[in-house]
């Protein structure tokens, strides 16, 4: 039977088990121009006993930014400072994938320089606020991106994926999901066009076709992968009818030979989804289970009934850096601290203790230091 402490190949990278750190939003690029810094690397060499890590959500250009202090990689300065984390996660025998994420509509021109507003597919807000440095707004109407500037934003991605492997990065997964760019052209709600880019369900599926074919043809499709999640209300997005997208859209990606398919479940209704998603997908499959509350050992028996390959643990890895350890023992695991998730400095982000840790950790911070949730944590 093969457990999650299993080794597996990825598209010809080795991984020493089946445990994955999610990508989640931490807002600490604050090193010039919107750069990881010493302690990004620290924060991601500490987990560097996960099988796979998946970094936050990194912007692949000026535009794409959605939130304070989120990284990209569309500088030099930005490549560099990445170079130094990717250097500490495979000195420690780790691996890791740079998640590129264009937050769209997402974000607020507050933001961003100049005379810079957000962009989606269509000129449809999202309902809500969003965290600036001034403090919450609203969202703006985004420009709807034209023919000429879907093709920009399609090469935008290609050359951050080529960004990301001269920083040294095993790979890039492509951000379909949590109602961002990407997740907004297959939403009906925030993709209004009646153009090839829009109305059908071929038509809703193909910025998300274009750009992965675009960026396995800049880095491989063994280096390249595909975050979705299905019905996924985050950030305002409407799909009332997933199953027929997202199958759609799988059948387009299965031929492509991708390192592999990462679904976030919103919901445990959606697992036969899911199931149909895994069958028509032929490679590895990464799965971020919908549990009772955060996921915890017991999603670990996806992998030994083969629903997935692997199981990407968010909160519970940010609070645990050695957690593919204490998933063995069967714990004790520390605690999350919401007030420490978003910004900040390195209280909530180097400090959780590991088993062998004599000191605890100090006790956490009353309030949050930067915003109240600012983007999913994922379970």
């Amino acid at each position: 039977m093969t457990t999650a402490f299993d080794s597996i190949d990825l598209a010809g990278t080795p991984l020493t088990n089946r445990i994955a750190l999610a990508p989640m939003t931490r807002s600490r690029a604050t090193g010039p121009g919107n750069s990881p810094t010493a302690s990004t690397a620290e924060y991601y060499a500490q987990r560097a006993s996960a099988g796979l890590l998946i970094t936050e959500g990194v912007q692949p250009s000026v535009v794409g930014q959605g939130y304070p202090d989120t990284p990209g990689l569309h500088s030099d300065e930005q490549i560099a400072a990445w170079r130094k984390v990717t250097d500490a996660v495979h000195a420690k025998g780790g691996r890791i994938f740079a998640q590129l994420m264009h937050a769209g509509r997402i974000g607020h021109p507050d933001l961003l320089p100049g005379d810079l507003i957000n962009v989606g597919p269509s000129a449809v807000a999202a309902e809500g606020q969003v965290f600036t440095h001034e403090g919450p707004k609203p969202f703006i109407t985004p420009q709807a991106l034209s023919e000429d500037q879907i093709q920009v934003t399609i090469g935008d991605f290609a050359a951050a994926a080529r960004n990301a492997i001269e920083a040294g990065f095993d790979g890039v997964e492509l951000h379909g999901a949590n109602g961002y760019l990407i997740h907004q052209f297959l939403a009906p709600n925030s993709n209004v066009r009646e153009d090839g880019w829009g109305g059908s369900v071929e038509g809703h599926i193909r910025f998300a076709v274009e750009v992965t074919k675009a960026v396995a043809a800049a880095i491989g499709p063994e280096r390249t992968a595909i975050r979705l999640s299905p019905g996924n209300p985050y950030n305002g997005t409407v799909e009332p009818e997933p199953e027929p997208v997202y199958t759609a859209l799988v059948a387009a990606l299965e031929p492509l030979g991708l390192a592999y398919l990462h679904v976030l479940e919103v919901a445990p209704q959606q697992r036969e989804l899911t199931l149909r998603l895994r069958k028509a997908f032929s490679g590895v499959f990464v799965l971020n289970a919908a549990t009772e509350g955060p996921t915890g050992p017991d999603a670990l028996t996806l992998i030994e009934d083969g629903t997935a390959d692997l199981i990407s643990y968010g909160a519970l890895f940010l609070a645990n850096p050695d957690l593919p350890a204490r998933l063995r023992a069967g714990g004790p695991f520390n605690a999350p601290d919401p007030s420490t998730f978003f910004g900040g400095d390195d209280r909530g982000y180097l400090d959780y203790p590991t088993l062998d840790a004599d000191a605890p950790r100090p006790a956490p911070l009353d309030a949050p230091r930067t915003a109240p949730r600012t983007a999913p944590l994922d379970a």
